[in-house]
């Protein structure tokens, strides 16, 4: 059977080139998911910006288009940017797509597009294709459909990089970015989203997802963050196929 070295990193891995931009679903997924990566990127000069897709109106107890969820809706806001101060990102954009009603169509699609390019976007982060939530997913298939028109279209910039980044659960991975100098801070930035930390311990588990991402690092890694960098070559693929490939080597023989 493969062996672990090819199924998962044994070393961090250097940062990728900027600008990044970080496709979040709700307020605090860009920090539970790469606040760390963030905050690492930030020291190295990387310019970082985060465009949150949906309003969180249900991350609470509230029902829709009351006005407990239009209150919760502003604090949201107000946690991600304290959050992304503290991570160093350099722009932040906050939209309005609906809380658990995340869709591929076509002018969010459009919309995803052109973000990339007026930021000029090197490398784009959405979410793993293995999360739960179905906006975590909807925001994955949101982008990679964006990436592939970017790619199909007549583009004289460089043509961005996909990764996927881990929110809430493990999913393929091929790089594994080293935290443990930055932890303190992505602690500090997990810390700010009291909105929702109130309804589940949120910085706990995912401190424990980014303890887990240790099992093949150097013992002098505390935390690490789990990344899929797609191959250019996939992009053309249904984001669907291109997971399986990610998924292929786990059930095949790889002898390296």
């Amino acid at each position: 059977m493969t062996p672990e070295h090819i199924l998962v990193p044994y070393q961090s891995c250097q940062l990728p080139e900027g600008p990044w931009l970080v496709f979040a679903p709700h307020a605090d997924d860009e920090t539970f998911g790469m606040g760390g990566a963030l905050r690492l990127a930030a020291n190295a000069g990387i310019k970082t910006h985060v465009i949150v897709l949906t309003d969180g109106a249900l991350g609470g107890p509230y029902a829709a288009g009351t006005p407990e969820a239009a209150a919760l809706v502003l604090r949201r806001q107000q946690e991600v940017e304290q959050a992304c101060q503290i991570l160093g990102v350099n722009s932040l954009q906050t939209w309005d797509q609906p809380d658990r009603g995340l869709l591929p169509q076509d002018n969010l699609i459009e919309r995803v597009l052109a973000a990339i390019t007026e930021l000029s976007a090197v490398t784009v982060f959405f979410p793993g294709v293995l999360e739960l939530h179905p906006d975590h997913r909807g925001t994955a298939q949101v982008v990679w459909q964006a990436l592939q028109r970017l790619y199909q279209r007549p583009w004289r910039g460089q043509l961005p990089n996909a990764w996927s980044y881990e929110i809430s659960v493990q999913s393929p991975v091929n790089r594994l970015v080293d935290i443990t100098a930055v932890r303190a801070a992505k602690e500090q930035a997990m810390q700010v989203y009291v909105s929702q930390n109130s309804q589940n311990n949120y910085p706990e588990m995912i401190l424990a997802l980014n303890k887990a991402r240790t099992f093949s690092m150097p013992a002098d890694c505390s935390h690490a963050e789990g990344f899929y960098a797609y191959p250019a070559v996939d992009i053309h693929l249904e984001l669907a196929q291109a997971a399986q490939k990610a998924i292929t080597p786990y059930f095949v023989s790889t002898h390296v």
